[in-house]
């Protein structure tokens, strides 16, 4: 168990280390940096919508991926508890 919470703790402090050390991810493509400066330059309100629209859109795929990561791993441990829990008489 220690083991675990030791790998755990682990991956959290290099997530943390990587979050403090990343510039700030406020960046547009150059399609949608142009198109927000042309929209600027016609009377346009401030792009901040534009930025947060694509970090929403960066940010759906992570989350598919961790819950399908979580969904296996919460079925894999109740499988390996189901079997730990077998005895000798389950299989005669």
């Amino acid at each position: 168990m220690k083991n675990i919470l030791s790998k755990i703790g682990f991956v959290v402090l290099v997530a943390l280390l990587v979050l403090c050390l990343v510039e700030p991810s406020a960046a547009q493509c150059a399609m949608c940096k142009a198109s927000a400066e042309a929209n600027l330059k016609n009377g346009g309100g401030d792009p901040r919508g534009l930025n947060a629209g694509i970090l929403y859109m960066l940010m759906l795929p992570y989350l598919l991926v961790f819950g399908i990561g979580y969904w296996w791993w919460s079925n894999r441990r109740k499988e390996r508890q189901e079997v730990s829990e077998l005895s000798e008489r389950d299989f005669v």
